[in-house]
C-alpha cells in the first residue's frame, strides 16, 4: 500500500490558503519588479506612516499611465503589498480602499441635478443618465477589476472577500466594499462558465487533498476514509471555473444504495461491502460543501444537483429515487434559544402534556427532569431508556422546526433546509440518532433529515416555496406535526 493511502491527511483550509498566497507572491514577483523601485513593501501591520504611500500607489493604478504593461505591473505591485501584510495590515489596506475610493457623492448629486434639468430632451437625458451611471461606479471597482486581470487574480479576489466577510460587521465602509466585490464575483461566476467534473481515486493527489480540506459536513478522517467515499458505489462531483481550473468551487458526494439511507455512520462505514452501482435504485446526496468562503452568497448548489442527477441517470438506468441525508445544523441552536427564554414556562409551551409527564420521570435526580436538563447529559444518546424517552418530543419539535420556523425574510430557519427547499425538494423523513458524532449531537441532537427530489415535482415545489414560502412535506412529516 502506498504512502498516499496510509498516512493521515494533514492538509487544511488554512494550509491551502497559505500555499495559494505563496504561489500568488511568486506569480506576481516578476510583473511587480519589472523596473527598479516599483515594489516597496510597507511594514506588515501597515502603520500610519505607510498609508499615504499606499494611497498614492492606488491612485497610480487608477490613472493607468504608461500603457498596459505598466498598469499590470502596478496592479501586481499592489497585490503583493496586500499579501505581504499581516491581518491587521490587510484590514487597514481594505479600509483605505473602501473609504478613499468610494463614490464621489458630490459628483452623484451634480449628475442627478443635471438629469432632472434634462426634462424630456432625449439626447440631454441620455447623456445625463450615462454621467450618473459613471458617477455611481466607485473607483475601487476599477482597482478590483485590475487585480482580477492578473494571473490567479480571480482566486486572489475570492480569498480577499473571505476576509472582508470577517471584517465587515460594524464597519459600513467595508460592508459596502464587500457588496461591490460580491456583485463582481456573481457576474464572473455565472453558471454558464462552470464545468462539472467527476473526482475519483485516480484524480491528481493535489485535488484529493482539496476534497479532504474542503469537506464541511462529515470530516474525512483518513486517506482510507476518502478512498471509501470514492469507491465504485460512490460518486463525487465538483464545479470548476476556467479562471480557477484546479480549484473545486462546490463539491457533492453521492452514495448509490438500495432505499433511502437513514444513518450516516452506516453510509460511511469503511468495512461495509461495496455494492454493484448498476443495481442501486437510490442516489443519496450526503455532503454538499462550498469550497471557498469568499464565494458565500453565490448560488451554485441548485445547478450542481440538477447536473449531477442528469449525469447519474445517464450512467445508471435503475436509479429511481434521488434524496439527501442531510444535517440539521440550526435545530439545537433554535431549540436551546426557546428553552432559555423562560425555563420551564418555555417547555410548557413547546411540549405536550404527555411529553412533559414522560420527561419528568426520566431524570435520576430528586427534581423532576426537563427537556433542557436531559439534553445536557453528555451520555444520553447511549442510554437506551433515556433516548427512547426523548425520541418522540425531539422528532415532533424538529419536524415543527423544519416545516414551520422561518427567518425574517420568510425563508426556512435552518440554512440547509432553505437550500434544499429552494431547489424544489420536499421534507421526506426524520431519522433518529442518525449522526451521534459530537458535532451531530451538538447541532441536531443526532437527528438527520432526508430531502426528496421527486423529478416531476421539483419545479412546483420550488415555485411554492420561493413564491409563497410554502414547505412541501411528506405524509410522515405531516403525522409528526400533528403530534
Amino acid at each position: 500500500m502506498s504512502e498516499l493511502t496510509t498516512r493521515e491527511p494533514e492538509v487544511t483550509r488554512a494550509s491551502l490558503l497559505n500555499r495559494t498566497m505563496t504561489n500568488l507572491r511568486e506569480a506576481w514577483r516578476e510583473m511587480a519588479d519589472w523596473r527598479e523601485g516599483l515594489f516597496a513593501a510597507p511594514s506588515p501591520n501597515l502603520p500610519e506612516k505607510d498609508m499615504e504611500a499606499l494611497k498614492e500607489q492606488m491612485r497610480d493604478c487608477l490613472e493607468a499611465r504608461g500603457g498596459e504593461v505598466s498598469a499590470r505591473a502596478r496592479a501586481a505591485n499592489l497585490g503583493r503589498i496586500y499579501l505581504s501584510l499581516n491581518a491587521q495590515g490587510r484590514k487597514r489596506f481594505l479600509q483605505i480602499l473602501a473609504r478613499e475610493f468610494d463614490i464621489d457623492r458630490q459628483a452623484v448629486n451634480k449628475a442627478v441635478a443635471t438629469l432632472q434639468k434634462a426634462g424630456d430632451n432625449h439626447d440631454e437625458r441620455a447623456k445625463a443618465e450615462r454621467t450618473l451611471r459613471q458617477a455611481l461606479q466607485p473607483p475601487r471597482l476599477r482597482l478590483l477589476t485590475q487585480l482580477n486581470a492578473l494571473p490567479e487574480g480571480f482566486h486572489f479576489l475570492v480569498d480577499l472577500r473571505a476576509e472582508l466577510l470577517m471584517w465587515r460587521k460594524g464597519d459600513p465602509a467595508l460592508a459596502a466594499l464587500e457588496r461591490d466585490l460580491l456583485s463582481l464575483l456573481t457576474s464572473w461566476f455565472d453558471v454558464g462558465f462552470l464545468e462539472l467534473r467527476r473526482i475519483s481515486w485516480e484524480s491528481p493527489a493535489v485535488l484529493l487533498e482539496k476534497v479532504i480540506a474542503y469537506e464541511a459536513v462529515h470530516p474525512i478522517k483518513s486517506w482510507d476514509d476518502l478512498k471509501n467515499r470514492l469507491s465504485a458505489d460512490r460518486r463525487c462531483f465538483a464545479f470548476f471555473h476556467p479562471r480557477m481550473a484546479d480549484e473545486p468551487l462546490i463539491i457533492v458526494q453521492v452514495a448509490l444504495v438500495h432505499g433511502i439511507a437513514d444513518n450516516v455512520h452506516t453510509l460511511l462505514d469503511e468495512s461495509a461491502p461495496v455494492i454493484d452501482p448498476a443495481e442501486a435504485d437510490t442516489a443519496i446526496f450526503y455532503s454538499i460543501s462550498n469550497a471557498h468562503e469568499g464565494l458565500g452568497g453565490i448560488s451554485f448548489g441548485n445547478f450542481l444537483i440538477k447536473r449531477v442527477v442528469d449525469e447519474l441517470t445517464q450512467e445508471f438506468k435503475n436509479l429511481k429515487t434521488f434524496a439527501t441525508l442531510s444535517p440539521i445544523p440550526d435545530f439545537r441552536h433554535w431549540l436551546d434559544g426557546k428553552l432559555n427564554e423562560s425555563g420551564r414556562d418555555a417547555e410548557a409551551e413547546l411540549l405536550t402534556a404527555s411529553e412533559r409527564k414522560m420527561l419528568a420521570t426520566a431524570g435520576a435526580g430528586k427534581e423532576p427532569a426537563s427537556l433542557s436538563s436531559l439534553l445536557q447529559m453528555p451520555d444520553w444518546p447511549r442510554n437506551q431508556e433515556l433516548a427512547k424517552t426523548l425520541k418522540k418530543p425531539l422528532l415532533r419539535l424538529c419536524a415543527c422546526f423544519l416545516a414551520k420556523e422561518k427567518r425574517a425574510g420568510g425563508s426556512a430557519f435552518d440554512r440547509v433546509a432553505h437550500f434544499h427547499l429552494s431547489n424544489g425538494a420536499r421534507i421526506e423523513r426524520l431519522n433518529w440518532l442518525a449522526n451521534t458524532s459530537p458535532q451531530g449531537i451538538a447541532q441536531s441532537a443526532g437527528l438527520m433529515v432526508n430531502y426528496l427530489y421527486k423529478l416531476s415535482d421539483i419545479e412546483t415545489n420550488h415555485e411554492a416555496y420561493r413564491g409563497e414560502g410554502k414547505v412541501t412535506n411528506s405524509s410522515a412529516i405531516r403525522s409528526l406535526l400533528k403530534g
